[in-house]
């Protein structure tokens, strides 16, 4: 199951999907694909035959909208079968074009951008409270952290010390309507960050071996801090014609571009 969770294999589960629903947020999702499967693969405890554990480690998606690369995910763990994701976004389903809690996998309601990450926090010190080993992960987007609630939940973090939590935050450098530079630039975010009582690493979103060796690292500093990686993505990674198109927040495949990215995928 872990060893089917191949990036290649993620972004076709995603233009499957995206195709099959004629649906939008391609490119916000396509960026998160190494993200979650590293994390998935080889740092959140959890039991294959059981998403509602209650001893699992907490994988929240905060940036609801990417939703897609979360259920693809899911599939190659068995928690979603082929005809359910080809069902996506089709009357009657259960796969919504945001994250949904009432699906089992899906920890949290989110899409309403700025409040999943405060949902995260909230998990990760309820175990703290409770002395249990249990990590919090919690994927943000670099638009997202435009948000109030957002720096809240951030300022809590670190006050509490909650160093079972690992933010990570998806800098794709674009949000809906533009790129993030011309709406709030986040040139300093890491030194923000850090300044809330954080450890902060930042890296290429993409590079797998980078990513889990940084998730390793922080977790094992134990130095009563939370932790935070800045992982730099390309919106739409992987399909040449999406790649820092941010049109492709918005745009859906018809027939032939459909078959055009599956083309990419398979060279």
């Amino acid at each position: 199951m872990k060893n089917s969770l191949i990036a290649k294999k993620i972004r076709k589960n995603i233009l499957d999907m995206a195709f099959s629903g004629s649906t939008v947020h391609l490119g916000c999702a396509l960026c998160l694909v190494e993200i979650f499967a590293v994390i998935y693969r080889n740092h959140l405890n959890y039991d294959f035959f059981d998403p509602l554990d209650p001893t699992r480690d907490f994988l929240v998606l905060s940036k609801g909208h990417g939703v897609m690369a979360q259920y693809a995910c899911m599939k190659e763990l068995g928690w979603l079968d082929e005809k359910t994701l080809l069902n996506y976004f089709a009357d009657g389903t259960d796969l919504k074009g945001l994250s949904d809690s009432r699906v089992q996998g899906l920890e949290v309601t989110s899409g309403s951008l700025g409040h999943g990450l405060s949902v995260g926090v909230g998990i990760a010190f309820g175990h703290h409270l409770k002395k249990v080993n249990q990590k919090t992960f919690v994927i943000v987007g670099d638009g997202e952290l435009n948000e109030g609630p957002c720096w809240e939940a951030i300022q809590f973090a670190g006050h509490h010390q909650l160093q079972n939590l690992l933010i990570v935050v998806d800098k794709n450098n674009f949000q809906a309507m533009d790129a993030t530079a011309e709406i709030i630039n986040q040139e300093n975010l890491k030194n923000q960050i850090e300044s809330f009582n954080f450890n902060v690493e930042e890296m290429d979103g993409h590079d797998e071996e980078a990513l889990d060796r940084a998730i390793q690292s922080l977790f094992e500093l134990k130095n009563n801090k939370p932790s935070c990686i800045i992982a730099n993505t390309i919106k739409g990674k992987g399909i040449s014609f999406m790649e820092n198109n941010n049109e492709w927040h918005y745009l859906r495949l018809d027939k032939a571009l459909y078959d055009s990215a599956l083309s990419e995928l398979e060279t």
